[in-house]
């Protein structure tokens, strides 16, 4: 007797876009299984800065119309988390000083938001559904049968699914084979007492992010180098002072060490494609594979709209958005 996929969906990747697409999908009555060859939540999710900077005039342009329709969708999404996990992460700024190339300045309704606040939260908020969680799922293999996709980890049990989404950032493989991560080095520091910051300063070579709610509060995060060094995750001075130097032409305040110390250093790895959008839609040549990935500087941006089109894509439904420059058939 051939056996019966025990979910209608399974997710590789337990990070921000992959939990976000489980949530939803449960949400909407799908039985989901999400499985990580790491811990959830330790990866690019909880390493980026947290800007919802959908107007940023160096995204793509492309991206816009997805990226206001995740915008439209965020107060529903931190709702959700807060009502399942009990937690509520609140925007840390809500305006952005863009520095644009001839000198002058853009002042833009964005939030920002924490994501070592946001990444927590929504895991706790992933255990207390019917969501199953399967961590450390080393040396998986991946199966397409005529009736599903078989999934076997090394160690831990193996799962049947009708679909499977590749939710894996920097490391998902393909096909297509483009997602590579793209590095970011960063860096906080304690501001000083005679800056009082509560908007995000931003250029195309350099943001600065405070917090103003939360552990973190009375800091700022810096960055960020694009780096393509494979899954290096070292820091380094060097590269940690330029950033520094980039930041105090903005803002001098920041250009003394004795009066803005740093705090800590650490570095990302962000999934970029050739173009800087998404991959999202039906892999080539599978009946039952998906991608939701290649989200690049966006992902903590991106995650409500990501989650709602591939909900919709899954259940035979038209998004929202037009997918058509995010098709994984492009490459």
């Amino acid at each position: 007797m051939i056996p019966q996929p025990a979910y209608d969906v399974a997710i590789a990747g337990a990070g921000l876009i992959g939990l976000s697409l489980a949530l939803e999908l449960h949400a909407r009555g799908a039985s989901v299984a999400v499985f990580d060859t790491a811990r959830p939540m330790r990866q690019t999710s909880i390493a980026a800065a947290g800007m919802l900077a959908a107007d940023d005039p160096h995204n793509p342009a492309a991206l816009h119309g997805l990226s206001t329709y995740s915008i439209a969708l965020y107060p529903a999404f931190l709702d959700r988390i807060a009502t399942l996990s009990g937690i509520s992460v609140p925007f840390q700024t809500s305006t952005t000083i863009q520095h644009l190339d001839d000198g002058t300045t853009r002042l833009l309704a964005e939030n920002s938001i924490d994501p070592r606040q946001l990444g927590p939260a929504v895991l706790h908020a992933a255990r207390q559904t019917g969501i199953t969680l399967h961590e450390d799922a080393h040396q998986v293999e991946i199966h397409e049968l005529p009736n599903g996709i078989h999934v076997r980890p090394l160690h831990g049990p193996a799962l049947l699914a009708r679909q499977l989404v590749h939710a894996s950032g920097a490391w998902f493989q393909g096909p297509p084979a483009v997602v590579k991560p793209r590095k970011g080095q960063m860096l906080r520091v304690r501001l000083p007492s005679i800056l009082a910051l509560h908007e995000v300063h931003r250029s195309q070579t350099i943001y600065i992010v405070p917090r103003t709610q939360g552990p973190q509060a009375g800091t700022a995060l810096i960055g960020a180098t694009d780096e393509d060094a494979g899954f290096d995750l070292s820091t380094h001075p060097a590269d940690l002072d330029r950033l520094r130097t980039l930041a105090a032409n903005l803002l001098p305040a920041l250009a003394p060490t004795e009066d803005a110390p740093q705090v800590e250093a650490w570095a990302g790895l962000r999934p970029g494609t050739p173009d800087d959008l998404p991959l999202l839609g039906r892999l080539p040549h599978s009946a039952r594979r998906w991608a939701a990935t290649g989200h690049y500087r966006n992902g903590i941006l991106l995650a409500p709209a990501t989650a709602a089109v591939l909900a919709d894509l899954l259940e035979g439904k038209l998004p929202a958005v037009d997918l058509r420059p995010f098709s994984t058939a492009r490459f």
